[in-house]
């Protein structure tokens, strides 16, 4: 089965996710199929938090791939302040 997952990178006490696409069996931070975004945790001022390859997204969504729990968030939260700015 093919996953949307977070990968960790970044050094210690200052993480740094990548978001990927990924089989379900492959290891944490192992090999993956395509990288569709980021997500900084601990992001200051101008730096973005989040970002996501919405058309890649959606892409792997239709193909059935399924997101883990902390991932589906970042859609939902990415999603939102998309909207927000929109009606801005």
């Amino acid at each position: 089965m093919v996953t949307i997952r977070l990968t960790r990178g970044g050094a210690k006490r200052r993480p740094f996710y990548h978001v990927v696409v990924t089989d379900s069996r492959s290891r944490r931070d192992g090999r993956y199929i395509e990288q569709i975004g980021y997500f900084n945790p601990i992001a200051k001022g101008s730096e973005v938090r989040l970002q996501f390859k919405e058309a890649r997204l959606e892409y792997w969504l239709q193909q059935g791939a399924q997101t883990s729990d902390r991932v589906q968030s970042l859609i939902k939260e990415q999603r939102r302040n998309a909207t927000q700015q929109a009606a801005a």
